[in-house]
């Protein structure tokens, strides 16, 4: 069937980023719609079952609707997802669920979407808000394919209990796998498994989170912020339980092994180790399979952009990347002043002029003019 409706955006992904795009989309008054391909909005819903936000309530907001409750308050998975849920009915974005986009094309002035259903949706212009969580990274590792035991990826780890009892080991620096380390080594052995130390950024100093001082300081907008934050980036936020676990041995960290056996691993130092599992909380890759004309991705399949906007194909934008403006773009924090970014540079591939809003926003950020290339 083919959708006769000539659309002015269409974002794709109904996360944090795509819901953010979408609330400056409306205040703009343009024709667009959501395409969420689960029915849920985001990927919040995949995450395990302990993982709170990093950053308190107060910093936590998409833009026109506070997150409710305590704003001091580290939110759980779960107050996540309520929150992007009532975000959106607060709204009433057009939201489609269960719509997976499979192609997506330049033809003249205007994109052509294909669905999996094979439909076709017609689009002055395409935000892609989904692809940096989508597709996690498993490395391969020598012996990998002959070990007996479980190994899988933090996206699909839940919770501690069904790994009660068990010999584990967790790979990665990050906060995610420090996190999953010290939540299993409650009920079952496990080591953590790094190729580097782990550095620990302390969650709160002088009494305050450190979102408060990021936010005071204006740290994600200055050079010598972003600097500071990039230099800090791979740390882990902590309140001093985990660096005081890994100190006290009750969460071992060895350096990371060299292969597999087909029922443990063998370690730098050339010991072997029986384990159950293997987690690894290795982050992801980018996957954007929908973007078929050349030139928009590089060789590794991230976007060729600035600031979000595509270099080589006018009316493509993105948000959510990692460090796409600031260390905050990938986060539920960063997704609003993305988004504003973005929406301001697809105005002027519309040829729409800015709200009054979106006026007065381009001066307070310190432009009088949406960002040209």
């Amino acid at each position: 069937m083919t959708q006769e409706i000539i659309y002015d955006s269409v974002v794709i992904g109904g996360g944090q980023s795509g819901l953010a795009s979408a609330w400056f989309l409306q205040r703009e008054g343009l024709d667009f719609v959501v395409l969420e391909q689960s029915g849920n909005l985001g990927s919040w819903a995949h995450y395990y079952d302990s993982l709170q936000l990093f950053s308190p309530a107060r910093y936590s907001s998409l833009p026109g609707y506070p997150f409710p409750g305590d704003p001091e308050k580290y939110p759980s998975r779960d107050e996540v997802v309520q929150y992007l849920r009532a975000y959106a009915d607060h709204f009433q974005f057009p939201v489609r669920y269960h719509t997976r986009v499979e192609r997506v094309e330049k033809k003249g002035e205007l994109f052509r979407l294909t669905t999996a259903g094979q439909e076709i949706l017609q689009t002055r212009s395409v935000l892609c808000a989904s692809g940096p969580f989508r597709k996690p990274y498993l490395p391969s590792l020598p012996g990998m394919k002959q070990f007996q035991g479980t190994v899988l990826h933090s996206l699909h780890y839940r919770h501690a209990e069904e790994y009660r009892g068990r010999s584990i080991a967790v790979v990665g620096a990050g906060n995610s796998a420090v996190q999953i380390a010290y939540e299993l080594a409650q009920l079952a052995e496990v080591t953590l498994a790094t190729r580097r130390p782990v550095q620990f950024t302390p969650q709160v100093f002088l009494g305050r989170d450190i979102h408060y001082w990021t936010h005071l300081l204006r740290l994600d907008q200055s050079r010598l912020g972003k600097w500071l934050l990039q230099s800090r980036s791979s740390g882990v936020l902590d309140t001093g339980r985990y660096k005081a676990a890994i100190e006290a041995k009750t969460l071992r960290q060895r350096p990371m092994f060299q292969s597999f056996g087909e029922r443990g691993v063998y370690w730098e130092d050339g010991s072997y180790e029986d384990l159950d599992t293997v987690i690894f909380a290795t982050g992801f890759v980018p996957s954007f399979p929908y973007l078929i004309d050349p030139g928009v991705l590089d060789e590794s399949g991230s976007p060729i952009h600035k600031h979000g906007i595509s270099l080589n194909c006018k009316g493509l934008y993105f948000v959510g990347l990692p460090w796409q403006s600031s260390l905050a773009s990938a986060t539920i924090r960063g997704a609003g002043p993305d988004a504003k970014t973005v929406v301001q540079e697809l105005l002027l591939h519309l040829n729409v002029a800015p709200s009054p809003f979106q006026k007065r926003s381009c001066c307070q950020s310190g432009r009088k003019t949406p960002l040209r290339l």
